[in-house]
């Protein structure tokens, strides 16, 4: 969140800055890619990450089935992505590990788009492909329709995303694996902005899954495209004239991009409004995720505003004041990635038993967690570089030295929150995944001690039962 939180040039000439336009589908075609990287890293590990994502929406639709007494298949299900799973700013994968006792629900896509064949099998390879093919089309579209046509920047981006969505709705075999995530990505879209909360209905709020809370910190690394596309619509709105310098043209971007943070936050107070109903002692975490959030909008929102501002004085003023939000934002960010996203440093214990506890001995598994699926040195790795990357923003002090201009340095900040956001993602669903095994173990350990119980009193319960017992005479008279 915090490298990408800064703006970039918003006026300017009316036909719009190629770099301020550029950046948006340049930074989304390199989150798909790294996608594709965190696919092949789920698989190399052995992480069933599509069940870690979906498991949420699994016990959901089985605890609905169970209230409403139904006993058979549903095929009216809501549960889009649970055999694609979603993925944050990307394709999807089908579920082909994922064993649920119900059969796979139906989604509002095509039944052949649904099946575990080949083209509709999502992989770390299709993906990479996929962006590479994408920036082929970005290069390729910018070059023709400036180049060779001499029209504008912002008529190459409209002929690019033209394109891509043509290319999409082509019903071609081998690019049905994007229409089942484009259609995956609408649907968990829609679940985010879905009313959850009290004040919509009666009894307890629905519990927000992983997988959209999963989706929504994505988002809000992606906050700065979502400015960029607010900026897009004021281009082509005040076309072929510039946008007016005043602050009104920031309302549109600034809300834009301040969406998946209202929307993260909002889910933390669901969640909290669930944890109060249930008196959890540890409802408070979720008061202290949705400040965090907060957090992030205002260094998001004083950019924008600085970008209005003439007045040299003020913008000193304004620039001192935006370096403290993105340090206390940073700062908190961080401290929450460690102990909570990934349940590091908290005690010896947080990622299994005591006994794995002691059987680890290295220095890294004591004050990290005992569990780690990437290893010790993979894990420290990846911390170091979120530690480093949060505070990506302290480019700007040598902003005029290494970057020719504002948008080349917001662009390049933007890149290094993608990859950021891309290594979060290893230890997030890792984290995730040792939490539902953890849980897994536990229920198991309950099944087994009360089957004990069971039978330890079922033989007495039988020996004392009237009924269960023979009388001696009737014994007798059976053996003559």
């Amino acid at each position: 969140m915090s490298s990408g939180q800064e703006v970039g040039e918003i006026f300017g000439d009316g036909s719009g800055p190629a770099m301020s336009l550029l950046r948006s589908p340049t930074v989304i075609i390199a989150a798909v890619g790294l996608w594709g990287m965190n696919v092949y890293l789920f698989r190399l590990f052995g992480i069933d990450y599509v069940h870690v994502l979906t498991l949420d929406l699994i016990k959901e639709k089985e605890a609905s089935l169970r209230k409403d007494g139904e006993n058979k298949d549903d095929d009216t299900s809501d549960l889009c992505s649970v055999g694609s799973g979603s993925i944050p700013g990307g394709p999807t994968m089908t579920n082909r590990n994922t064993k649920s006792p119900k059969k796979r629900a139906n989604s509002p896509i095509d039944s052949n788009y649904h099946g575990n064949s080949a083209d509709s099998e999502v992989t770390a390879g299709k993906l990479i492909i996929f962006s590479l093919s994408l920036l082929l089309l970005l290069h390729m579209s910018t070059v023709i329709w400036i180049d060779f046509i001499g029209g504008s920047a912002i008529g190459a981006i409209f002929i690019f995303y033209m394109a891509v969505i043509v290319g999409i709705l082509l019903p071609l075999p081998s690019t049905a694996w994007i229409r089942t995530a484009c259609m995956t990505i609408f649907h968990r879209t829609f679940e985010l902005i879905n009313p959850r909360c009290f004040c919509c209905g009666s009894g307890m709020p629905r519990a927000i899954p992983f997988i959209d809370v999963f989706f929504a910190d994505a988002c809000c690394s992606l906050s700065k495209v979502f400015f960029d596309w607010g900026m897009l619509w004021h281009l082509a709105w005040h076309y072929p004239e510039p946008v007016p310098m005043e602050l009104h043209s920031i309302i549109i971007p600034s809300v834009a991009a301040s969406l998946p943070y209202f929307i993260r936050a909002r889910q933390c107070l669901v969640m909290y409004t669930i944890g109060a109903m249930k008196s959890d002692a540890k409802k408070y975490q979720h008061m202290l995720n949705a400040i965090k959030y907060s957090t992030s909008l205002w260094p998001l929102l004083v950019s924008a505003y600085q970008k209005t501002v003439t007045n040299e004085k003020e913008k000193v003023a304004l620039e001192a004041f935006l370096i403290v939000l993105l340090a206390i934002n940073s700062t908190y960010s961080l401290a929450w990635d460690i102990t909570m996203d990934w349940g590091m440093m908290q005690n010896t214990c947080a990622g299994g038993s005591i006994g794995d506890a002691k059987s680890h001995s290295s220095c890294a598994h004591s004050v990290l967690r005992p569990k780690l699926r990437y290893g010790a040195p993979t894990s420290i790795g990846i911390l170091f570089i979120d530690v480093v990357l949060r505070y990506s923003w302290v480019l700007r002090f040598w902003e005029n030295d290494l970057f020719p201009n504002a948008d080349t340095y917001i662009l390049c900040t933007q890149f290094l929150e993608a990859i950021r956001r891309s290594l979060w993602n290893l230890l997030r669903v890792e984290w995730e995944h040792i939490k539902q095994s953890r849980g897994k173990e536990e229920k198991t350990a309950a099944d087994v001690e009360m089957n004990e119980q069971k039978a330890f009193l079922a033989p007495t319960s039988r020996s004392m039962s009237p009924i269960g017992r023979k009388p001696k005479s009737f014994q007798h008279k059976q053996r003559s």
